[in-house]
């Protein structure tokens, strides 16, 4: 069985529990549900909360380099600290914040593999103690775009089917039956999926217990939906935040040389005046 590409960007929960009091390490939890930080977490993890810290609150956008800056200081991160991320649902917004941390150059960036649910199913220690570090002043680098694909870039690549479209959000909403998940604010005006998108939703990348498929597996995985290095891939959701974990994986865990978040995605797509739409499942991966 072959080895993840990258597999330094992740770290298991035996390793994360012998480094709880190193200094060098920053454990950052980031949550769908954004009180599960307060009902227990790692000691000495520090919460982001998705939806007011790593994002622009005002504009459709992820955060720009100020307030990230002003995040990671309060956090006492300095660039030369080891970031490890992790949270609910299979580590969907610990993804989006590893993306939007790579955008912005962090170095040494990882993930718990397993995330909360793991930790927590092998009854390792929590804390309701919210700490506090010393302030830093964290300079970010410029963000790299090339991380991200914008509305041109996809309807370019639509055109000239040019690139390998991975719609990672669940049947219903591929197919136009449902706008957007029951509960979730963001949604669009039409349903439906990008022209030539294959379906593979993002949590068919984890196993029961919160961890990542083996290589061969994810491998096996995209491979079935024409995802290879012949041609750039572009995965999308509904916000950019599911996409961002697909992205995550292969990128990192596959190595594909190529590959963008579309964080537009639905919310975009599907609210453009005369873009081009379908339905159906003609397109879905098995299940």
């Amino acid at each position: 069985m072959a080895e993840y590409a990258h597999p330094e960007v992740l770290v298991e929960t035996d390793w994360l529990a012998k480094k709880l009091s190193d200094p060098n390490i920053r454990i950052v939890e980031v949550d769908v549900d954004t009180a599960a930080y307060d009902l227990g977490h790692i000691p000495g993890a520090i919460g982001w909360a998705w939806n007011t810290q790593l994002c622009d609150t005002v504009r459709r956008d992820i955060l720009s380099k100020e307030p990230l800056e002003a995040l990671l200081s309060k956090s006492g991160i300095t660039p030369h600290t080891t970031i490890v991320l992790y949270g609910d649902s299979n580590n969907w917004f610990a993804a989006w914040a590893f993306w939007q941390l790579k955008i912005y150059g962090h170095r040494d960036v990882r993930i718990l593999n397993g995330g909360r649910k793991k930790w927590i199913a092998e009854g390792r220690e929590l804390s309701n103690e919210v700490p506090s570090y010393p302030a830093t002043n964290y300079k970010a680098k410029e963000a790299d775009q090339s991380l991200r694909a914008f509305l041109p870039q996809v309807q370019d690549a639509v055109r000239a089917k040019a690139a390998a479209l991975i719609d990672v959000r669940s049947p219903q909403e591929f197919t136009g039956e449902i706008l957007a998940p029951p509960g979730l604010p963001e949604t669009c005006q039409r349903g439906g999926h990008i022209p030539g998108a294959r379906n593979v939703p993002w949590g068919k990348a984890c196993n029961e217990d919160g961890t990542f498929k083996s290589y061969d597996e994810l491998k096996s995985l995209y491979a079935a939906e024409g995802v290879d290095d012949s041609r750039p891939t572009i995965t999308y959701c509904r916000i950019g935040e599911r996409s961002s974990h697909t992205w995550f994986v292969l990128k990192y865990l596959l190595g594909h040389p190529n590959v963008v978040n579309y964080d537009g995605s639905w919310t975009e797509w599907g609210n453009l005046v005369g873009a081009p739409v379908e339905r159906g499942a003609a397109a879905a991966a098995a299940a």
